[in-house]
C-alpha cells in the first residue's frame, strides 16, 4: 500500500482508543475492490487539539469519521453542521470542503450518520410490545439513538451514572420500569474490546423474552451485556449492522457532488 500522502484521497478516523475499530479494514478493502485511489487511516489521538496538526500534515485529507470520546467535543473545531448533527449535538462524520482549483481547505462540515445507521435498523426490532426504550448512556451515540427513535414514535428514557432531570441512575431502575421499556440499548463503551469483561450495571434479572437488548458495540460480536440479557431469554443484537449502514452513509457524505 502506498504512502498516505501519495494517494489522491485520504480519509480516516479520530478517537481514543481505536484498537476496537474495523473501519480501517472496511474502507481500504472497498477502495481496493473498487479501484479508488484512496486510503483510510486511524488517527488515535489523546488530545483533540492535535486535529489541526493532522489537517496540516495531510493536504489530501477529504473526510474523517469521529468516534468516542470526541463526537461532541469536535463540534467547536467545525465551521458548519448539517441539521441532524445540530439537533443531536454530536458529529461522527466530517466532510472537508476544498477549493477545486487549489485544493485549499475552505470548510469543515459536520454530519451525524449514526442516526441514519441506527434508524435503518429500527423496523426490524419493533413489535407491538416494544414502544418504549431505555438508552444506557448520554453521550453522542445515545443522542443519535434518541433522534432515530423519535421518527418511529418510540419514547426514550436515558439511564446514566449521574442523576439529572432527563435521566435516571442505574440504582433507581425497578422491575416495573424495565417492564415498561421493552427495548434496552447500550450506548456506552462498556464491554468494548479489549475491556470485554465489563458491562453496564443494569438489573438484567428483570428482563423477559419480550425484551430486545441492543448493544451498539460490534467488537466483540457478543458482549457481556448481550450474554447477560440472553441468559434471561431476551433477544439480543449487536452494532455491526448499524456500523455498516453508517459507513455507507459516511462515504456518500464525503463524496457528494464529486464527479
Amino acid at each position: 500500500m502506498k504512502s498516505p500522502h501519495a494517494c489522491k484521497y485520504l480519509y480516516g478516523l479520530i478517537g481514543y482508543p481505536l484498537v476496537h475499530s474495523f473501519s480501517l479494514d472496511y474502507f481500504n478493502q472497498k477502495f481496493i475492490s473498487e479501484d479508488i485511489d484512496a486510503q483510510y487511516i486511524n488517527f488515535e489521538i489523546e488530545d483533540l487539539g492535535l486535529l489541526g496538526e493532522i489537517i496540516a500534515e495531510y493536504p489530501n485529507l477529504n473526510g474523517l469519521n469521529v468516534t468516542a470520546p470526541y463526537k461532541e467535543a469536535v463540534i467547536p473545531f467545525l465551521d458548519t453542521l448539517d441539521e441532524d448533527a445540530r439537533q443531536i449535538g454530536a458529529v461522527n462524520v466530517i466532510r472537508f470542503i476544498r477549493d477545486r482549483s487549489t485544493g485549499a481547505l475552505t470548510e469543515l462540515r459536520g454530519y451525524n450518520s449514526d442516526v441514519v445507521g441506527f434508524g435503518k435498523t429500527i423496523p426490524s426490532i419493533l413489535t407491538p410490545e416494544r414502544t418504549s426504550a431505555m438508552v444506557l448512556g448520554t453521550g453522542g451515540a445515545a443522542k443519535a439513538v434518541r433522534a432515530a427513535f423519535e421518527d418511529y414514535g418510540v419514547e426514550v428514557q436515558f439511564v446514566s451514572r449521574r442523576k439529572s432531570e432527563s435521566t435516571v441512575v442505574y440504582e433507581e431502575i425497578t422491575r416495573a420500569m424495565v417492564a415498561a421499556h421493552k427495548i434496552i440499548v447500550n450506548a456506552t463503551p462498556l464491554g468494548k474490546y479489549p475491556d470485554d469483561n465489563r458491562c453496564p450495571d443494569f438489573p438484567y434479572r428483570f428482563l423477559t423474552p419480550e425484551h430486545i437488548c441492543y448493544d451498539l458495540i460490534y467488537n466483540p460480536e457478543e458482549t457481556l451485556f448481550m450474554k447477560k440479557a440472553a441468559a434471561q431469554g431476551a433477544e439480543t443484537k449487536n452494532g455491526i449492522e448499524m456500523l455498516l449502514l453508517q459507513a455507507f452513509d459516511s462515504y456518500d457524505i464525503w463524496t457528494m457532488g464529486d464527479d
